[in-house]
């Protein structure tokens, strides 16, 4: 995503209200309501481009399904609440599109995964079910023989996730957020205990708040002023076909979470998936090159929609995830560092529950109450495995 203008430091001037680290879909969302809140901010950007991390390397699903129990309010509260209006909110169409996700099995060990996430759902209020070999098919005929079953939630769905980080992007500049891209964040310095500074390869950065929304990077940086989350680099890589005839709306997954995708409006498929590499150290440094894991995924594809086995790949695109310890990420203000406020560790989880989560971090920087409660999220609920 380039659509973005690099500004000097001295065109923006170095103050604000809040310091955003990390223009991706949930530093965007966040700079947006804190914009709505009436507070002057600065986004600091290491690429020279917008969303060009996780944010724009995932495979766009809206979900609610699958997820940890701690995570299904977010998720479901965006679902009910902010995605159907969001193209609306924000002036631009990000293709959002509510048509179920169908969560496939192969095995009787897939079946029994499948089942127990449905009934966390259920537990929950999701509209979420069990679906047999023949109610599978019926729903979806381009489907390979070796699915058996399937878990289905009728209100999950897709969005791009380009066209909503850029349209948070936009909007957010249009409230008066000031981005700086292509400059290294090299850490945060409290004065007088509270973290006030971000210093840069651009100069030094002073807010009120500072919230880190740098993905993987966000450990370093917080780790400057002696706060940790436990995450690591986690490969994700997706595809998009050329358009093909229209075949199924659904979003789909998999019992283990190693394959996902749709078929956008206009015809071309955007999947993603494992390739095997994912925990190699070998790779932690840079990002593979398609000829070598995008292969994997397409297996895997034509495992699952032998339709597909011919379609032409336009573009594949790789990067890290933050993978939480615990799987669910960090929404949280910091005790120890008064102004620090956290958002990361999503693990792959993020684009979905954006819209939420950008305002529920706007509303910890301005000491409002959340909309939700964020308990399960705080970033010290790690003590208790030290």
């Amino acid at each position: 995503m380039t659509d973005t203008r690099t500004e000097g430091v001295e065109a923006l001037g170095s103050t604000a209200d809040v310091i955003v680290v990390g223009a991706g879909v949930i530093g965007c969302a966040t700079a947006y309501n804190l914009a709505l809140r009436g507070r002057s901010v600065v986004v600091l950007e290491r690429d020279e481009s917008i969303g060009n991390g996780g944010s724009s390397r995932n495979g766009g699903g809206v979900r609610q399904s699958g997820r940890d129990a701690r995570e299904l309010p977010l998720a479901m509260y965006a679902v009910e609440h902010l995605w159907p209006s969001l193209s609306e909110e924000l002036g631009a169409d990000v293709e959002y599109v509510k048509r179920g996700n169908l969560r496939l099995g192969k095995t009787e060990h897939h079946l029994e995964v499948l089942r127990g996430l449905a009934k966390t759902g259920r537990e929950h209020g999701l509209d979420m079910r069990m679906l047999s070999t023949d109610e599978v098919r019926e729903l979806n005929p381009f489907l390979s023989d070796e699915v058996i079953g399937a878990s289905w939630c009728p209100t999950d769905g897709h969005a791009n996730p380009l066209r909503t980080t850029l349209a948070f992007y936009r909007r957010a500049r249009e409230l008066g957020v000031r981005f700086v891209t292509g400059v290294d964040v090299l850490g945060v310095r409290t004065v007088r205990g509270r973290a006030r500074q971000v210093v840069t390869s651009a100069g030094v950065f002073e807010g009120d708040e500072v919230v880190l929304a740098a993905g993987l990077g966000t450990r370093r940086l917080a780790a400057s002023v002696g706060i940790d989350v436990p995450m690591r680099g986690l490969l994700i890589e997706a595809l998009v076909t050329e358009a093909e005839p229209r075949m199924f709306p659904q979003m789909l997954g998999t019992a283990d979470a190693d394959f996902y995708g749709h078929q956008t409006e206009h015809g071309s498929f955007v999947f993603g998936g494992d390739s095997g590499l994912e925990e190699s150290n070998g790779y932690a440094g840079g990002v593979p090159t398609a000829s070598i894991t995008a292969p994997a995924i397409c297996r895997s594809i034509m495992k699952y929609v032998p339709r597909l086995a011919d379609a032409k790949i336009v573009r594949t695109w790789a990067g890290w995830e933050d993978e939480c310890a615990d799987g669910v990420p960090v929404i949280s203000t910091v005790d120890e560092v008064p102004g620090l406020t956290l958002a990361c560790a999503f693990t792959g989880h993020g684009f979905g529950i954006s819209p939420i989560v950008g305002r529920l971090v706007a509303e910890l920087c301005c000491g409002e109450k959340t909309t939700l409660d964020v308990t399960a999220f705080r970033y010290d609920r790690f003590r208790a495995w030290a």
